[in-house]
């Protein structure tokens, strides 16, 4: 009985490892979007008031431009350890339980969708944040 209680506790383990690392990723570079790719956008798009209308009913934002730099970093970082984590555990064993055994799978889907996501959110908030305005001004 208490090799099985271990196995569950392993398992449960790693859901919490599993899902961590790239939650906290997808939200930082979803806070790089909300603070530069965003404003960026509205810019470019023509949208000044939209922007402006942004700004005043989150002020916050302006803290966040200002320090684009620090935040991309923190995030980039963030990302690759979320990675580098989901790289050390791609052949990681799942439980030998049926049910377990969905359930880390499922646990793996869910945990690739959030990286990736926050991979391509990071990717286009860097792209206004720092490309665009080399590009298209």
């Amino acid at each position: 009985m208490d090799g099985q209680e271990d196995v569950s506790n392993d398992v449960s383990n790693y859901g919490i490892k599993d899902t961590i690392a790239p939650t906290l990723s997808l939200f930082t570079s979803l806070a790089t979007l909300v603070c530069c790719a965003l404003p960026a956008l509205f810019v470019m798009l023509g949208a000044g008031a939209a922007l402006a209308g942004l700004v005043s009913t989150a002020p916050w934002l302006i803290a966040l431009s200002k320090y684009k730099a620090w935040t991309f970093g923190v995030s980039g970082v963030m990302i690759l350890f979320a990675g580098s984590m989901r790289w050390n555990a791609r052949n990681a064993p799942c439980p030998i339980d049926p049910e377990q055994a969905r359930a880390c799978m499922r646990l793996r889907r869910v945990s690739a969708w959030m990286y990736w996501s926050s991979v391509v959110v990071w990717a286009i908030g860097f792209f206004f944040a720092f490309l665009a305005v080399e590009i298209f001004y």
